[in-house]
């Protein structure tokens, strides 16, 4: 399915041209240039069998069958002269993770040949439209039955984090994997993104108020009722609201895998900051309160590590402050965790996750153009949970 083409911009490139006069036009109008788009090709209608069935949406440190990524491929979304270094990283994260689970790479028709020459022959690469490179929040969340017999994809509606720029072809992007996988699409009438819900696969989901109840998702639902949306699609029965996400997160508005990612039952990690000049000092104290003081949906109180490590650079003329060592990619075999290239506190999270996962190998994957962009290797990834 080809899409027609319209002006593309990335999530760090409209952060920059939105502090311009230009924006307007580079934009072609904002929300009009960024009409979702109406997938021609319906879902197949399910079974009866597979309309009763309860699928539940699986923790990410459970057996995975694959990994989707997809292939950032056109300058004018915003990377320009960093499309290169970008493709080098998505790259170079394809293949970490490749060496313990298949990689599933999309790439818009005409670039696959460019994706098959970076990624080499370990990354199975297909062609499909795409706007760019983030799978968390555009591609299915994938969900199975109770048996682990059967995979279902959530197929979530995608607006460009809030209609900052063009969507439509990543909002379609959960029909071509869906297709290509041979994997029953399940349509959810909610926008939402990957990255904004983490889940420990026994019922709960952490998110944040910040980017869920913001009014540029879903502006006729109110909490009760995005809630209860979320716990129906996730085959969950409690959501712990964090109250933030990263300061200056002004594209995602807060998505939770900045700054919280699962590491096992009952067990968080969680980004917090003791410099007291920070302003993330006092918006990650409230999320840590608010995790001492919740209970999961099995009643657990929830063992809290404190990640202190975040630094803050400038790349291609803009000081990036969302970095997040968080926002890692778990396999079978190994922690696939973003690297900033500043030697210092890169070393000191590796050393600290190799203490987290001490069976499993610790590599570090350059991610300090994806961060400029807005993301990082959690980001980018999309993982597939294990049937069979």
């Amino acid at each position: 399915m080809t899409l027609p083409r319209m002006p593309h911009m990335s999530r760090r490139g409209f952060s920059a041209a939105a502090l311009t006069a230009t924006a307007a036009a580079v934009l072609g109008g904002g929300r009009a240039a960024a009409a979702p788009t109406t997938a021609t090709t319906a879902p197949t209608a399910p079974t009866a069998k597979e309309a009763t069935t309860v699928f539940h949406a699986p923790a990410e440190w459970e057996a995975h069958s694959g990994c989707v990524m997809a292939w950032p491929w056109d300058p004018a979304v915003g990377w320009g002269g960093l499309l290169n270094d970008a493709q080098a990283e998505i790259a170079g994260i394809a293949k970490e993770i490749a060496r313990f689970e298949p990689v599933l790479m999309v790439a818009e028709p005409g670039h696959a040949a460019e994706a098959r020459a970076q990624c080499g022959s370990t990354v199975t690469v297909i062609e499909y439209a795409i706007n760019d490179c983030w799978t968390r929040d555009t591609g299915p969340v994938f969900a199975v039955n109770a048996a682990r017999t059967q995979k279902t994809g959530l197929d979530f509606k995608f607006n460009g984090w809030g209609e900052k720029f063009p969507y439509a072809k990543d909002d379609l992007l959960p029909v071509g994997v869906c297709d290509h996988l041979g994997v029953q699409r399940k349509p959810v009438d909610m926008v939402l993104e990957g990255g904004a819900v983490i889940t420990d696969g026994q019922g709960t989901l952490i998110t944040t108020e910040e980017c869920l109840l913001n009014p540029n998702r879903n502006p006729t639902m109110t909490r009760a009722q995005i809630e209860a949306a979320l716990l129906a699609a996730y085959g969950a029965s409690k959501v712990v609201w964090l109250p933030y996400g990263l300061n200056n997160d002004d594209i995602t508005n807060g998505h939770v895998d900045l700054v919280a990612a699962y590491l096992g039952p009952a067990k968080v990690l969680l980004h917090t900051q003791p410099d007291t000049t920070s302003p993330n000092h006092a918006r990650m104290a409230a999320n840590k309160a608010v995790l001492q003081n919740a209970t999961d949906a099995r009643g657990r109180s929830l063992d809290i590590v404190e990640l202190h490590h975040q630094p803050h650079f400038r790349h291609n003329g803009l000081t990036v402050e969302t970095f997040s060592y968080t926002n890692y990619y778990e396999t079978s075999g190994s922690v696939v965790v973003p690297l900033s290239g500043e030697s210092a506190t890169d070393s000191l999270a590796l050393a600290q996750f190799r203490t987290l996962f001490p069976t499993r190998e610790v590599v570090g994957a350059l991610a300090r153009t994806l961060a400029w962009g807005g993301g990082g290797v959690h980001c980018v990834t999309q993982h597939i949970p294990q049937t069979q």
